[in-house]
């Protein structure tokens, strides 16, 4: 028996020591134990001198189950004695061997491995924090790289991770995740257009909807959403074959002349928005030089446009009356069903006449926001960016997600890293954001809710997950719906932070397991210590302490917070600092 007690105040019990502890070896961080009637209170020695011993209590021991929080205070009648092995393995062990990794040994008990419940892991979402060089990606690493090496009776065949690599650190990390097994298969996809080892990124833009492609534009106002919506229904209607789709072009082209003449702008105004429109969009049917008969006579609507010296139309009339018999009542624009290719050129043809159907000729305000996607979307198509957007072939929305989840082998694929180093912090920003939506989207409309688990993580997380305009934009962030709504259809984030408090509140609050690495900034500790409300002050305060490859594990998939030296992955990340001696000095001749 250690000692006595003498004190409780809160959780805290302090006890009078009936042991010489100059002949003991290290007990500070260590677990002990209070003997009561039918149960065995858990404590950890935080703090003491020869005299005393300070103890914060955390949880209880019954019928051989540990349960983590301070229920039962001890009596004061109480032995307090140190915790034994087979009680330690209560209190650490996840009951279930097979169904865990083991992740580190714990930095208190020499040699003693802390392992992790791989299902109450990857079933909910899980942040990974820490200030950069603390061990972030090693961990991420070497939980990743166990779960495959460590696969005994059955292989986890069904992975499917998602791993948006900010700094292309991972691209060899899990190049022999396959070595126990041909069936398990890693494959990188590179934002670097110059790479020939690996596949570039590509993305089919027809597989894109309004939201995504006011991403792409950096749309900030949300009168810019309809004229994005507009010019997506345009698009079946400027790219398909003309004789498919010809009463339905003659009805879009024909109201939106009419539009324009009803404008109430001057006929010279009119004369030359039309000219301008019916250069670039025409028809058949609809163009300059088409012949309009009247009255024995035939004039071409070009003719019909000019201004006389009085400041009249030739003959506006029977312009008018032309177009007129074009409009169909029934007609109404509909969204790409996803049956057709398309690509940026066809959908800037859609945008532009997209502007001129929403007045963007009649109208300075309407011009104001929305000429500026033009501009936008012709920077891109002019950029190194576009390359992104040529996909070789049509594809389905389904038949790109698994040419995604195929490896160069053909086999499955379970890990998909996307490198995406090579491009500025805004566009990978839109990049991981599209990505995300398109696979929250596949899941969520799967007839077997939850019959796939896909697994989103992302590496510099507080760069994506933020709470920005989004919210204004769309009515959502999909990386907070992804939080909120993802577990019931299978679709998990891992967030992976050296700044927690710049994240979604949203989107952390939701996160169940933790793992807490060195950190300095207060704001970081006071987010931190906010969102794990359970965790004690004494836990935060050794965060500033930390030696890189030491952390807290907390969550669901551990039976109570432990601080532990995380394993060294093999192969590691490429998340090396610079080595200063190394790349200043040279030997001198």
């Amino acid at each position: 028996m250690l000692g006595k007690i003498v004190s409780i105040i809160g959780d805290r019990v302090r006890i009078k020591l009936e042991v010489n502890v100059y002949n003991m070896e290290t007990i500070m961080g260590k677990n002990v134990i209070f003997d009561d009637i039918d149960l065995k209170i858990v404590g950890e020695i935080l703090e003491g001198d020869y005299t005393y011993l300070d103890i914060n209590l955390i949880g209880e021991i019954k019928n051989n189950k540990f349960v983590y929080g301070s229920i039962t205070k001890p009596s004061f009648k109480d032995p307090c004695r140190i915790i034994n092995k087979d009680e330690l393995d209560i209190v650490y062990q996840n009951d279930n061997s097979s169904n865990s990794i083991s992740m580190g040994t714990s930095t208190v008990y020499k040699d003693y491995r802390i392992s992790l419940d791989v299902n109450s892991f990857f079933s909910n979402h899980f942040a990974i924090l820490g200030n950069s060089g603390s061990g972030k990606s090693y961990s991420t690493s070497n939980i990743i790289q166990k779960i495959f090496y460590d696969a005994k009776d059955s292989i986890p065949f069904r992975t499917n991770i998602f791993l948006f690599d900010a700094y292309g650190e991972y691209q060899t990390a899990f190049s022999d995740i396959g070595r126990n097994n041909p069936n398990i298969n890693y494959k990188v996809i590179t934002t670097d257009l110059m790479s020939t080892e690996y596949k570039h990124l590509s993305l089919p833009f027809w597989l894109l909807g309004t939201d995504d492609i006011a991403l792409l534009l950096n749309a900030n106002d949300e009168n810019q959403i309809p004229i994005i919506e507009k010019a997506l229904k345009l698009v079946s209607y400027f790219t398909q074959e003309e004789d498919k789709v010809i009463e339905q072009k003659n009805d879009i082209i024909a109201r939106s002349i009419l539009d324009i003449i009803f404008s109430g702008k001057s006929p010279s105004e009119i004369r030359n928005k039309l000219t301008s429109v019916l250069t670039k969009f025409k028809t058949n049917d609809i163009n300059l030089e088409v012949s309009l008969t009247k009255g024995g006579w035939s004039r071409t609507i070009r003719q019909c446009l000019y201004v006389e010296e009085s400041g009249k139309f030739a003959d506006i009339e029977l312009v008018i009356n032309y177009l007129e018999g074009f409009t169909q009542k029934e007609f109404q624009l509909s969204m790409p069903d996803g049956t057709f290719a398309y690509g940026l050129k066809e959908f800037a043809l859609a945008l532009d006449f997209a502007l001129i159907s929403e007045g963007v000729l009649t109208s300075e305000k309407v011009f104001d926001y929305a000429n500026v996607l033009k501009i936008r979307l012709n920077t891109l198509m002019n950029s190194d960016y576009s390359k992104y957007f040529d996909y070789p072939n049509y594809v389905t929305k389904e038949g790109y997600i698994r040419d995604l989840l195929t490896a160069g082998n053909g086999r499955k694929a379970q890990i998909i890293n996307f490198n995406i180093n090579y491009v500025d912090d805004r566009f990978a920003k839109n990049l991981v954001k599209i990505y995300s939506k398109l696979l929250f989207d596949y899941v969520a409309k799967l007839k077997n809710r939850g019959a796939l688990a896909f697994h989103i993580l992302l590496e510099e997380a507080h760069r994506y997950v933020q709470e920005d305009i989004d919210i204004k934009l769309f009515g959502y962030n999909i990386f907070e719906r992804i939080a909120k709504e993802g577990r019931k259809y299978g679709i998990l984030l891992g967030l992976i932070s050296q700044r927690p408090s710049e994240l979604s509140e949203t989107a952390i609050s939701q996160c169940t397991n933790f793992l807490i690495f060195k950190m300095f900034h207060p704001n970081d500790l006071a987010f931190v210590t906010s969102i794990l409300p359970n965790i004690s002050k004494e836990f935060i305060s050794k965060l500033k302490t930390f030696h890189s490859g030491m952390c807290i594990t907390y969550g669901s998939a551990f039976k109570m917070p432990v601080v532990i030296n995380v394993d060294e992955p093999t192969p590691p990340p490429l998340s090396q600092n610079v080595d200063i001696m190394k790349v200043w000095y040279v030997k001198q001749q």
